[in-house]
């Protein structure tokens, strides 16, 4: 479908001169070099999510811009992958500033919604809602640079973690740690631990979303420069007991989908397995472990520092605008008005936990 300087695609419709301009345009961009940001993660997206498109913005005869979403019902867009991507906006030349509401015009659209913006996404920041905040480690400065930030930030959390390896080590198995381990069952044991924890903590189960499942297994199978599936694994003798798969460019590992075998939760598996993922990266030259928005204890101990993501919706006036209000906003504020009361957010996620476990029962 043509529309002026617009041509909407299919992923798999892209031809090699466009992805490479495509590359060619993250790679001069200012943003870190986030995977979910790159033709083979919208590529895949469209294997498992067949309203997958990508808007391909023309100047001069030229690929100069880039747009993947998803459509739905109504035209009602959403970020590729919204739900898992962690990272979402579009891709333009530096001097390319289409109206944001032309784009969706010549899309056909009547909204679009993100949840993970960039940061630096001039043309949709300005339709943002919510600001959170995503937690990265830096290891641009090398492993040991990292270490010892972490002892002069936290001594006893290094201290006390490093002992939990060595204690795991003499009490269950020389621990073994694979940076990017290929083996489709280790694969599958994390998407199972994955699982029981979303059960355990009463969160809705990723993985038991056929297109999620088939969207991961088809990321580990994908080795592009700048976005390679790598599942990671920390082994106690020949036990696995956490793991993490998740995608990284040249620079940036995305940290994805962590778990670990509740069996060693007193080692703490998962945090052992983290400072390992930060050693190779380093060692890698990935200089960035972007661990997403969303709070969690383990986060405030690895980071290093922060940065913005934006939730939001850009829309034509219309019935689909509508729509997607009612079928949003009201869902939105209430879970904002939750997050905002410290109480109410502890007393809601015990909540949960104690509906998992009835369901259990």
């Amino acid at each position: 479908m043509n529309s002026g300087r617009v041509r909407v695609l299919r992923p798999e419709e892209l031809g090699a001169g466009e992805r490479e301009h495509w590359r060619e345009l993250r790679a001069k961009s200012a943003a870190p070099r986030n995977p979910f940001m790159e033709p083979e993660f919208t590529d895949v997206v469209g294997r498992v999510r067949p309203r997958a498109r990508v808007a391909v913005v023309y100047d001069g005869g030229e690929a100069a811009g880039f747009l993947p979403y998803e459509r739905g019902p109504l035209g009602q867009g959403r970020a590729i992958g919204l739900g898992v991507s962690d990272c979402q906006g579009a891709v333009l030349r530096q001097d390319l500033v289409p109206h944001p509401r032309e784009l969706l015009r010549a899309c056909s659209l009547s909204s679009l919604a993100f949840d993970n913006l960039e940061a630096e996404q001039e043309l949709f920041v300005p339709y943002a809602v919510e600001e959170h905040t995503t937690f990265v480690i830096d290891v641009g400065d090398g492993y040991e640079a990292y270490e010892r930030a972490l002892r002069e930030r936290s001594p006893k959390f290094l201290k006390t973690t490093l002992a939990k390896e060595r204690r795991l080590g003499r009490q269950v198995g020389d621990v073994r740690f694979v940076f990017d381990e290929r083996d489709p069952a280790a694969l599958r044991t994390l998407m199972e631990w994955k699982s029981a924890q979303y059960r355990r903590t009463g969160r809705r189960d990723r993985f038991a979303q056929e297109w999620i499942s088939r969207l991961v297994a088809r990321l580990a199978e994908t080795r592009a420069p700048e976005c390679t599936g790598t599942l990671s694994v920390l082994y106690a003798g020949s036990r696995p007991v956490a793991a993490h798969f998740g995608l990284r460019s040249g620079t940036v590992l995305a940290c994805w989908f962590p778990a670990y075998d509740t069996e060693f939760g007193k080692y703490s598996p998962g945090l052992v397995l983290h400072l390992r993922m930060a050693e190779a990266a380093a060692a890698e030259g990935i200089g960035l472990l972007d661990m997403g928005r969303g709070p969690a204890e383990y986060k405030d101990s690895l980071k290093t520092g922060e940065l913005p993501v934006y939730e939001g919706v850009v829309a034509r006036p219309g019935a689909g605008a509508a729509l997607h209000w009612l079928g949003r906003e009201p869902a939105r504020r209430a879970h904002g008005f939750v997050r905002e009361r410290p109480r109410l957010a502890s007393l809601a996620a015990r909540t949960l936990r104690g509906a998992a476990r009835f369901r259990r029962s």
